[in-house]
């Protein structure tokens, strides 16, 4: 990460965080526009170029792939609760209109939190539809009959 922080030329510091299930890299700087972009598309690719290349270094290494998170001065984590908070929402609104609402398009990351979020309430369901980047979740009520 300091190696690509270093050719991208942006001053930043990384907090390295380990978690449960894998490690979470945080970028702290004053240049996190930069790096996150419109949305997060630059976070998104930032990290995609980051895990390529540390699954070339370790499988030239011979070492285990690991999990990692990438952040920008605590963006990923703003933007799940946002997540989170539209779902529990939307599943308010579901139940009291008694029918389907069907969300932005989202990323697949986006979907599987909400999806994630609303298996906690039984009477509601979701699905992705639609093909990428236009794919989007769809939160219905579940009629048991």
């Amino acid at each position: 990460m300091e190696a690509v922080l270093e050719k991208m030329t942006v001053k930043g510091e990384i907090d390295v965080r380990e978690g449960s299930e894998c490690f979470q890299f945080v970028i702290r700087t004053q240049e996190a526009g930069i790096l996150i972009g419109e949305n997060g598309q630059h976070l998104l690719a930032l990290t995609h170029l980051v895990k390529k290349i540390t699954e070339s270094e370790f499988k030239r290494n011979n070492l285990e792939k690991i999990q990692f998170l990438l952040d920008v001065n605590d963006y990923q984590i703003k933007k799940t609760e946002e997540l989170k908070n539209l779902a529990r929402m939307n599943a308010q609104k579901v139940r009291y209109l008694k029918k389907e609402i069907e969300l932005e398009p989202m990323n697949p990351y986006e979907r599987r939190i909400i999806h994630s979020v609303l298996t906690e309430y039984p009477d509601i369901i979701t699905e992705s539809v639609g093909v990428d980047p236009d794919r989007r979740v769809v939160i219905k009520p579940y009629d048991r009959n």
